[in-house]
């Protein structure tokens, strides 16, 4: 997607209004979501998991290695500017957003899959998102360019993905193990309660980045939409490929469809300094696959019903 000079320019340029606060309130939420999930996840549904090892070979296959490859193979045929690049492939390298196991639910597909898939996904991102993001991001000129003018020290990333992420999924399956009861209240509440939160956060970074939205939107609108369809493309046939059932199929689609923006946004400010383009791309992309995630649930739902 080329692009004139003064584009690239203001591009590189662009800082959206995301403060120091404005970033601790997003670790939190982040890890709230992740902690109000875990309280409904036991050590039953690993091994539920392991029993049945296609399906965690199918939903890692695609999920962390389908995904970036084939997002690798998108930057070569599009060449969008190196900054846009190099945030398809952060996205592409996060683990599933939480907000998955809800429309996986909806779709009527498998919400226990999704919820144990979402897990493991946290566990293992934990080394897989630096070292696709370092591995992809490396064999493309423009986007090595990028990686070699920033410090991505990969112990930091391990301890910031394991602090929102890795500890409140160990925390809320130790209150469910040792509490069961009080757990599932705490789970009716602050799962929903913290998904909405975390949404307005995002509506309320959007609101205050207004004017840069409506300046650059059209430059990562294309980028995003495709981006997105085609992940759920790709976790949808590679469950086919593999002859999973239409429950798991949904679930395993959902997973690698549904990204984690906002770990993604929180990457970028936190080792990228907000690049522009990658921080604009990543922020967008939180917003939308929210809406092709509830419009794809609400389909496959509806379908589940007229059939």
């Amino acid at each position: 997607m080329p692009l004139n000079t003064n584009e690239v320019t203001n591009i590189d340029a662009i800082k959206i209004n995301f403060d120091a606060s404005g970033l601790w309130v997003l670790n939190i939420a982040i890890a709230i979501i992740m902690f109000g999930v875990s309280l409904g996840i036991t050590i039953d549904d690993f091994k539920r998991l392991f029993n049945n090892p296609k399906i965690v070979f199918v939903g890692v296959l695609s999920q962390f290695f389908l995904l970036p490859a084939a997002t690798f193979l998108a930057v070569l045929v599009i060449q969008p500017h190196p900054s846009f690049a190099l945030g398809m492939m952060m996205i592409a390298a996060c683990p599933g957003g939480n907000v998955s196991n809800f429309f996986s639910k909806m779709a009527g597909g498998n919400a226990a899959l999704s919820v144990s898939l979402t897990a493991f996904a946290t566990l293992i991102c934990i080394v897989m998102t630096p070292f696709n993001l370092q591995f992809w991001g490396s064999l493309y000129p423009p986007t090595e360019a990028i990686l070699k003018t920033v410090e991505l020290n990969p112990y930091e990333l391990f301890k910031l993905v394991s602090l929102i992420l890795g500890i409140p999924l160990i925390a809320g399956m130790t209150v469910r193990h040792y509490h069961k009861t009080m757990a599932a209240k705490i789970e009716k509440i602050l799962k929903p309660a913290s998904m909405v939160v975390f949404i307005i956060l995002i509506f309320i970074a959007f609101s205050q980045n207004l004017a840069i939205f409506t300046n650059y939107i059209h430059l990562v609108l294309f980028l995003v939409i495709f981006h997105n369809v085609f992940a759920f493309v790709i976790g949808y046939y590679t469950a086919k490929i593999f002859r999973l059932n239409d429950a798991d199929t949904k679930a395993i689609s959902m997973e690698t469809g549904i990204q984690n923006g906002g770990l993604g946004l929180l990457l970028i400010f936190g080792f990228f300094e907000g690049l522009g383009g990658m921080a604009l791309l990543a922020a967008f992309w939180g917003i939308w696959d929210i809406f092709s995630g509830m419009a794809l649930a609400t389909y496959w739902g509806r379908k589940k019903v007229k059939n």
